[in-house]
Order: C-alpha cells, then sequence, then structure tokens
C-alpha cells in the first residue's frame, strides 16, 4: 500500500478473529519497523515483549485487568488478540548515552529532558508497529495498562522495574465491531489546529489544506 493509503486506512481495532494467528513473518516485519522509529541521540532505549500464546496472552490479561473473568464489552474485544506486543521504554539508557562525551550531560539528570523522550519514542516506534499491520492487511491498538497493575505485569513476565510500560499493541485480523462513540467528536480541521508563523494566526491562502483523513 502507499503512505497515504496506509494512514488514511489505519484506525484503532478492538475486537479481532482469535482463529486467525498473526504469521511470525509479519510480527518480524512489525518489529523491524520499530526499530526505525527516531530516538533521541540514537539511543535506541526501547524494548518489545512479544505474547502471541494462549498461556501468554490469559497471562497478560490477568496480571493487567482486575475485570478480565467478567470484561465490559472494550476489553472482551481487546481479550481476542492473538497477538499482543508489549512497548517498554528505558530510561536508564538515554541517559547513559547522554552521559557520553559527545553529549556531556555526565551527571545523567533526567530534569535536563523537557520531556520523557524514551516514552516518546517508544511510542514512535509503536505506531510504526500499527501502520506495518495495516500495510500487511491487519488491524491494531495501541491501549495503555493501568499504572496500579504495572508491578503485576512485570512480575508476570519477568520485566526489570528499570522498564516503563509505554502501552500494548494489540495485532490481529479484524472482524466487525461498533464503533467508538468517541467519534461523534469529530477529527479537529487542519484550520484548527495549525498555527503558521505565530500561534493563533491561520494559513494566509484560504484553502491550504486538503480532505480530512477519516478513521481514529
Amino acid at each position: 500500500m502507499e503512505l497515504a493509503d496506509v494512514v488514511r486506512a489505519r484506525r484503532m481495532v478492538r475486537r479481532y478473529d482469535p482463529a486467525r494467528p498473526v504469521p511470525d513473518a509479519v510480527l518480524v516485519r512489525a518489529l523491524e519497523a520499530a526499530t526505525r522509529a527516531p530516538s533521541a541521540g540514537f539511543s535506541q532505549g526501547w524494548d518489545f515483549l512479544v505474547l502471541r500464546t494462549s498461556a501468554e496472552r490469559t497471562a497478560f490479561w490477568r496480571a493487567a485487568s482486575a475485570d478480565v473473568d467478567a470484561p465490559d464489552s472494550w476489553l472482551a474485544g481487546l481479550m481476542t488478540a492473538p497477538a499482543l506486543v508489549l512497548c517498554l521504554s528505558d530510561p536508564e539508557h538515554y541517559l547513559d548515552r547522554y552521559a557520553e562525551p559527545d553529549k556531556g550531560w555526565a551527571d545523567r539528570d533526567p530534569a535536563r529532558w523537557p520531556v520523557p523522550y524514551w516514552d516518546v519514542d517508544t511510542g514512535m516506534a509503536a505506531l510504526l508497529i500499527l501502520l506495518t499491520a495495516v500495510d500487511e492487511g491487519l488491524g491494531g491498538c495501541f491501549f495503555g495498562v493501568p499504572p496500579e497493575r504495572h508491578v503485576a505485569v512485570r512480575e508476570a513476565f519477568a520485566i526489570p522495574m528499570t522498564r516503563r510500560l509505554v502501552g500494548v499493541v494489540s495485532l490481529g485480523y479484524a472482524v466487525p465491531h461498533p464503533k467508538s462513540p468517541s467519534l461523534r467528536r469529530g477529527r479537529r480541521g487542519l484550520g484548527e489546529v495549525t498555527h503558521w508563523g505565530r500561534f493563533g494566526s491561520p494559513h494566509p491562502s484560504p484553502s491550504p489544506h486538503p480532505s480530512p483523513i477519516p478513521g481514529e
């Protein structure tokens, strides 16, 4: 698919065909794409934990949710995903990298960072996984784990305490399901969210923007 088509087709898929596993070759391509994400200082401080067996996925859902035995429709849909990718960031990797001579932040002080780039970069890697899934004919969804469940997830999969659980990508072959009610809010147009030269200044041309891209 062309990149523009992939971007337009991407949406958050919350229900999958549990009888159709994600081919390993597709998972590998998605993970390879993730490693092409930008990272500050080329730190690449991320890890990706892939869960694809029934036992692994069940262990994740039991660790990540208190409602796994009586899930609501959202959780029940996500639990049909045949593959999960936990996206982990490694702040220490970034602090180590920026303490090197070419960067010079030898004090390794996180306060030097305007935002936690370890999480930002890992989020961009997750987006590349989602886009690769669309390009391969699959669907995906990025979702978070409640903070109070992070320790349980770490313990279930021997994830080091130095890693931050930025989010999880569910992957699989999409099946029809109701659209998110949030879509009723509509997509904010470029004229509303873009500013040219000064915050609040519109583009000088009367119609500089293409048609909105559908999806979520």
